[in-house]
């Protein structure tokens, strides 16, 4: 039996999504614990991808196999969430066909990436754990136009941390701004974004948007592949995975 399942998570207190030799405390690590004492047998979960150290999520798509049949999931829902903590919460749940892995189905994601206005004297107090002070008043103007130039299909290794030999091409389909008076909000749409790559990219957007760089600097960055040329890393805490696409 593979089930479907839709994960909400608050990040801040774990190492990340992806269970590692050298972090015990991660999303993936207290689902696949929780879910084998409630099945009573091993379960493994396959998430739709990797989320850094901080990151938050209210939309991760994942998937698990048990060799028993369950017909209750909407029970099983309920009760698994009893026995998690506050912070990972199962939404959704449903039987799905044998051939679907959450990772390898999925075509594209969406993260939003928000900051608050700090500059103006904004102190978020009830929300500051998922958004990044924003210090400076940023161009955008500026923004836009590396933005227009970020967009479509790159190689984006200068804007990653990860030293990967594998292909480091990925599409951004779309990247959204909303803005308001206290908060600003980045959307970025695309089919898979590399270790740290959406985090880099807003670092170089706000790096040209308070005159730190020029837009044309993200042109030389796809052309050198250098992490050095690219901006700096935010904060992982404004950063969250909204949804998967299929």
């Amino acid at each position: 039996m593979n089930i479907r399942m839709i994960v909400a998570f608050e990040g801040t207190k774990y190492s990340g999504w992806q269970r590692n030799k050298n972090a015990s405390k991660t999303i993936q690590h207290k689902l696949d614990e929780t879910l084998s004492k409630y099945f009573e047998e091993e379960v493994q979960v396959i998430g739709a991808g990797r989320t850094d150290k901080g990151v938050h999520a209210k939309g991760m798509v994942a998937n698990f196999h048990l060799q028993k049949k369950t017909k209750k999931l909407q029970k099983c829902r309920k009760e698994l969430n009893e026995y998690l903590p506050e912070d990972i919460a199962i939404l959704f749940m449903e039987e799905a066909p044998d051939q679907f892995h959450s990772r390898l189905n999925a075509v594209k994601k969406n993260y939003s990436f928000t900051f608050y206005k700090a500059y103006k004297g904004v102190k978020p107090v009830f929300e500051r754990q998922y958004m990044t002070a924003l210090d400076e008043r940023l161009n955008m103007d500026q923004v836009r136009q590396g933005i227009e130039l970020i967009k479509g299909t790159h190689d984006f290794a200068g804007f990653s941390s990860d030293k990967t030999k594998k292909s480091t091409t990925r599409t951004i389909e779309d990247i959204e701004i909303v803005e308001d008076d206290d908060f600003l909000r980045f959307y970025f749409t695309g089919d898979g974004f590399l270790y740290h790559m959406i985090r880099i990219l807003i670092g170089t957007l706000v790096e040209i948007g308070t005159g730190q760089r020029k837009v044309a600097s993200i042109t030389d960055v796809f052309e050198y592949k250098k992490r050095a040329d690219a901006g700096f890393l935010v904060e992982a805490n404004g950063l969250v995975l909204e949804k998967v696409f299929y």
